[in-house]
């Protein structure tokens, strides 16, 4: 064989290797899964590549995109349709299954003035639905200063309006959903009837 034919096989190995690896490089800039085809076709022209740099060649080393970040549960509520201020800014984790049922883990229980005071446990459950969560356990909504009652649904309308539902359990309590637009602060503990006389 000539080196005026095959030009490059009459080139140093570690000359050919580099000139491929620069290449692949370049490629894997745009797509870094290109750089492990790439290599593995050059391969089978010249041996001595695969020799040279088996580690490259081998898929588990390749560079690849790092995964999407999970959205926060502040991103996920409006693609249901539902207010972001839902829920306090002390969420530490979710999980959704694909059928809807979510957990939620705050920080520690605590609570939030809205136009009834919300308590908000550490844990909280529930079926999330385009416009709705049912099922929903660990929010309760207090009346009278001392009486505290489930929330078992919290829904909007569809298409949206300025109002949403607080089910507590036969009742439907209307409020304004402006309220439940930013996410809010949560305060350790309520305020005791005597604070709110005073």
């Amino acid at each position: 064989m000539s080196c005026e034919v095959e030009f490059i096989q009459c080139l140093p190995r570690a000359s050919i290797s580099r000139k491929l690896l620069a290449v692949s490089q370049i490629l894997g800039k745009q797509n870094p899964s290109i750089i492990y085809g790439f290599l593995l076709q050059a391969s089978l022209f010249f041996p001595s590549l695969s020799s040279l740099h088996p580690l490259l060649l081998r898929p588990s080393l390749v560079p690849t995109a790092p995964p999407a970040p999970k959205p926060t549960v502040y991103d996920l509520l409006p693609k249901y349709g539902l207010p972001s201020g839902l829920l306090p800014d002390s969420v530490l984790d979710y999980t959704l299954s694909q059928d809807g049922e979510f957990e939620v883990t705050l920080q520690k229980p605590c609570y939030i003035d809205f136009d009834y005071l919300v308590y908000y446990d550490k844990k909280i459950t529930g079926k999330l639905n385009l416009g709705s969560i049912t099922d929903l356990k660990g929010i309760q909504v207090q009346r009278f200063y001392f009486l505290w009652f489930d929330v078992d649904e919290i829904r909007v309308d569809l298409p949206p309006s300025d109002s949403i539902y607080f089910t507590v359990g036969i009742i439907n309590k209307k409020l304004d959903v402006d309220q439940f637009l930013t996410v809010r602060s949560c305060k350790d503990k309520a305020l005791t009837l005597r604070e709110v006389l005073q």
